[in-house]
């Protein structure tokens, strides 16, 4: 009788990984620790296929890549900016809602972004804030205020902390911050703005650790940095790790006063692309409340999913950095597409400030 049930078990298994390779693999080209394990592995054993799961750390990445000839992708999730790009170049396929009955559970107010009007190509999918994530020991004892990214530019509070900061390496975040610290708007696109945007910067540049899109999150769960620009479910993630290991120190972040980028990421599907049919899965499986919910429980991302929150933990669906209040969303501002001189324009000045 074992030795059936252990030979029953061989098969029930040879037979289930024939099926996920008859299904194929969908080819997800997404942000960094944007999606739940669990999710993934979920949707995998739904679809009896295989996700190859491919990260970028910014939009620039994003298109860069695409625009030198990457192809195979079935799945992308750009930001709103980078969709009406990615649009104009005549890259994406129209989606056919037929295929996605769950495209109703998303939330009107984040339905028709100046990016895509009528969502012909793009569904969101979630959505996050740029903030600051810090010390909460170290930035108190320090005296450093955490409200303003004034912690993160002017060199009278850097000075306290030289080696323990890390910015994006981000062109349009790092300067949207260092505007909005101006007091400019984010989207400003004036050169001499810019200019004195990127003076701050310079100024500010030798006092921080790196420029870091990706392991801040390690950084400052460890203690290793106090003070970090980057995305609100990042620092949800390093506040679980820290706590995880029961670090003696508390993570926390906030929303600047002055205001900050509220970046909306939505699937959309590249022409070519070789599993359309698993896109549509894909994304329909998103859309449906408890999946979505993950994105939130799990992840710590902004939710535009209206089925998902019954599902969401009540101290995060109150947490004003993940779920922005009336007043905090009068201070996001979320990007626009840049035009061909203005984006010359950034990439000198970008390479100005990193070889300064």
């Amino acid at each position: 009788m074992a030795r059936r049930l252990v030979m029953a078990a061989g098969m029930l298994a040879f037979f289930v990984a024939g099926l996920v390779r008859a299904n194929g693999v969908l080819h997800l080209y997404n942000w960094n620790n944007y999606i739940a394990p669990q999710t993934l592995a979920r949707f995998e054993s739904v679809c009896r296929c295989r996700v190859a799961y491919d990260t970028y750390g910014s939009n620039e990445e994003l298109l860069a890549r695409l625009a030198a000839g990457a192809t195979g992708y079935d799945i992308l999730v750009p930001t709103g900016e980078a969709v009406q790009s990615l649009i104009r170049a005549g890259r994406l396929l129209p989606l056919d809602k037929r295929k996605l009955p769950n495209f109703v559970n998303i939330d009107p107010a984040y339905l028709n972004g100046f990016y895509d009007p009528g969502n012909v190509y793009s569904v969101p999918y979630a959505y996050t804030v740029t903030l600051l994530g810090y010390n909460v020991g170290k930035m108190r004892a320090l005296g450093i205020p955490t409200d303003t990214w004034a912690a993160l530019f002017d060199p009278r509070y850097l000075k306290r902390l030289r080696g323990r900061v890390t910015v994006l390496d981000d062109p349009r975040e790092l300067l949207a911050a260092a505007l909005k610290y101006l007091g400019y708007a984010a989207n400003d696109v004036d050169p001499s703005h810019w200019q004195r945007a990127a003076q701050v910067i310079v100024k500010a540049k030798p006092y921080w650790a790196a420029f870091n899109n990706t392991s801040y999150i390690r950084l400052i769960a460890s203690g290793d940095v106090w003070l970090a620009q980057g995305y609100s479910n990042d620092f949800f993630q390093a506040e679980r790790e820290a706590e995880s290991v029961r670090e003696p120190f508390t993570i926390a972040f906030s929303v600047p006063k002055e205001g900050a980028v509220l970046a909306v990421d939505n699937m959309v599907v590249p022409k070519g692309a070789p599993r359309a049919d698993l896109a549509y899965q894909f994304i329909d499986f998103m859309l449906e409340g408890r999946n979505a919910s993950e994105l939130t429980n799990l992840i710590g991302s902004g939710n535009p999913n209206r089925a998902a929150r019954p599902f969401i933990r009540r101290a995060l669906a109150d947490n004003p950095a993940i779920f922005p209040d009336h007043a905090v969303l009068g201070r996001l501002e979320e990007l626009r597409e840049l035009d061909r001189k203005q984006r010359r324009f950034l990439n000198r000045l970008w390479l100005e400030i990193k070889l300064h």
